[in-house]
């Protein structure tokens, strides 16, 4: 009988720590509606090169090494998309992911001339691009 009790003892402190973290990681998950956006820090992309730039590729929220980049928008609302490698465009040295910091392009990619901060509302997508223009 001592030893039941001793395990309903233990066993509801458990139980309803985890039905609580069960409940506030539910109503956490309903209040989060992540709404993407973007701020460019100096140095910044240039606008849109003018026509005749070839057309962005399918994906254009994912920026790698080696992609390279026009402006859309402008210096404060900075609007990037993927374009073939040409004269005036700027390609993608590195993608420093979880960080809002331009700054670490000096010292993780010397060679950057400009850099493109992506802040989202959920800082785990959040990501820097050092990039040198072509």
């Amino acid at each position: 009988m001592i030893i039941g009790l001793v395990v309903v003892l233990l066993l509801c402190p458990c139980l309803g720590l985890a039905g609580w973290a069960i409940w506030k990681a539910a109503d956490a998950g309903s209040d989060a509606t992540p709404t993407p956006s973007a701020r460019a820090s100096a140095p910044v992309v240039p606008p849109a090169l003018p026509s005749g730039v070839p057309s962005p590729s399918e994906d254009e929220d994912e920026f790698a090494k080696g992609d390279c980049v026009v402006n859309d928008g402008t210096e404060d609302d900075a609007e990037l998309r993927k374009v073939s490698c040409a004269p005036g465009t700027y390609q993608v040295l590195l993608r420093i992911p979880a960080t809002t910091d331009g700054d670490r392009c000096e010292t993780l990619a010397p060679q950057a001339t400009a850099n493109y901060v992506h802040d989202n509302s959920i800082d785990l997508f959040d990501y820097v691009l050092c990039l040198k223009k072509q």
